[in-house]
């Protein structure tokens, strides 16, 4: 898809337009209902279709296809961030109020730097063919990695702050209270930064770490840098929104990270048939429409099987407790006979 600089300067200052808007109307700190939530959740899903459906008006079905698989793939590999944001914010106790704002700066800093990430990986991409085998490996062990750590159950853990967030604490200091949407505070006449500024940061820089298989993933469904990056945008400027409106859900998503890693497995070996032909190997290549089909299949099927699964754990929960009341109630009785 031949882009011109034109498009991108229009695509981003339509992005920008969108990200203003965002922040203008929730610019003052308040608790997010489930209502506002699932509204602006339906925008930003109905916003990347419709661009989706201009691509394939403007472009053809193949860009809209690549587009759309990318988008998906994205939005739910973005959901497993939010199991660290929800960490992330229990950490720092961030108060309800602050946290729509947290979050809304928490994924700027993440798309700007995800850019950097589209902007290096395709600049490999052109130079090196050969790293499709890399980026294929990559995704493969990565899929591993997360069928391991979904058996450790290691969404449980605390979030560890990494070493950048620590070498800034260290550097500029960190004030004992939030004060407001404050980022910079004067203490004990040193300018320090605020437990706010220290979230945002936190929700930035970890995003980086799940770019490091999500920009490989989306590269195996397209090498164009311009669906690369609106796909992303799209998928994480309506993460904010959807944190708030799954966020008491995402425990009983038990099967998310097993549906993950299928879905990054698939795009490893799709990976690894498109080198072997870049090299001149006769092998089959998995079509996007076949891609489109695998990736919704694999989530459908992992959200019913996981909202099982969660239900019956629950039921199982609620007839130990009735037991359990039952045996208290009935050695109360025995007490009272003797």
């Amino acid at each position: 898809m031949d882009v011109s600089l034109t498009l991108w300067v229009l695509t981003i200052a339509g992005l920008c337009a969108l990200i203003a808007a965002d922040f203008f109307i929730g610019r003052k700190p308040h608790d997010v209902s489930v209502k506002e939530a699932g509204i602006w959740t339906a925008v930003w899903v109905v916003l990347a279709a419709l661009f989706g459906l201009g691509l394939l008006v403007f472009a053809g079905g193949q860009p809209a296809g690549e587009f759309f698989a990318g988008f998906i793939t994205e939005k739910s590999l973005s959901v497993d961030n939010l199991f660290v944001f929800v960490l992330i914010m229990a950490k720092f106790a961030v108060p309800s109020q602050y946290q729509q704002r947290v979050l809304l700066v928490g994924v700027l800093i993440a798309l700007v730097l995800r850019a950097v990430f589209i902007a290096a990986g395709a600049a490999i991409i052109a130079s090196f063919s050969w790293v499709f085998y890399l980026f294929g490996a990559f995704l493969i062990w990565t899929a591993w990695k997360l069928i391991q750590e979904a058996r450790a159950e290691e969404h449980d853990e605390e979030y560890e702050e990494n070493r950048l967030l620590k070498a800034a604490e260290k550097r500029f200091g960190v004030a004992d209270r939030y004060h407001g949407t404050k980022l910079f505070i004067q203490q004990h006449g040193k300018r320090v930064m605020t437990p706010m500024l220290v979230v945002m940061l936190a929700l930035g820089t970890t995003d980086v770490l799940f770019a490091l298989d999500s920009i490989p993933a989306i590269f195996g469904l397209t090498q164009d840098p311009y669906i690369v990056f609106t796909a992303n945008a799209f998928a994480l400027m309506g993460l904010r929104q959807l944190y708030f409106l799954i966020g008491g859900l995402l425990k009983k998503l038990v099967h998310l990270s097993y549906g993950l890693s299928v879905i990054l497995g698939f795009i490893g070996v799709k990976l690894v048939l498109h080198a072997l032909h870049e090299s001149g190997v006769h092998v089959p290549e998995i079509s996007i429409p076949v891609s489109l089909g695998v990736i919704c299949g694999v989530l459908i099927i992992t959200t019913i099987t996981s909202l099982r699964a969660s239900r019956k754990l629950a039921q199982g929960q609620g007839q130990g407790q009735g037991q359990g009341r039952d045996e208290t109630g009935a050695r109360a009785e025995e007490r009272l006979d003797a």
